[in-house]
């Protein structure tokens, strides 16, 4: 019995390490409709604290050249729905540098790099995301 009792606070424990961040196969809105993507406006060293503050939700096919004042060069982890990717700019009008997120999540991007010496921490201004049925 004490065997199982640690067998299963181990598994809660792990399961806690992804708690702020939601799983790209169950992305819904609080609808329930599907999304493409959600960005966070902060990380966290810590895995379990990142994926947190304001929330962003992208729907399929969303397309946002240039960013309201609110997010510009504010986003700092996401996560993209499963058969989608999420192409960000770092500048408004698609312009500055590209970077394509397939499904998964990125709980910082600060550790995204972006060229020799820059990341993707704070530094998205546009987005496009697609997604296949």
């Amino acid at each position: 019995m004490k065997a199982f009792i640690a067998v299963l606070f181990a598994a809660l424990c792990f399961e806690a390490l992804n708690a702020q961040c939601p799983e790209p196969d169950t992305l819904q809105d609080a609808e329930g409709n599907k999304l493409c993507a959600r960005m966070f406006q902060h990380s966290s060293y810590y895995y379990d604290q990142s994926c947190q503050g304001k929330v962003l939700d992208v729907y399929p096919g969303e397309d946002y050249p240039i960013l309201t004042w609110a997010w510009d060069n504010r986003i700092s982890s996401l996560v993209v729905a499963k058969s989608c990717s999420l192409t960000v700019w770092s500048r408004s009008k698609k312009e500055g540098s590209k970077k394509t997120f397939s499904a998964g999540i990125a709980y910082h991007l600060k550790d995204v790099k972006d060229g020799l010496f820059g990341d993707w921490n704070d530094s998205i201004s546009g987005y496009y995301c697609t997604c296949r049925m």
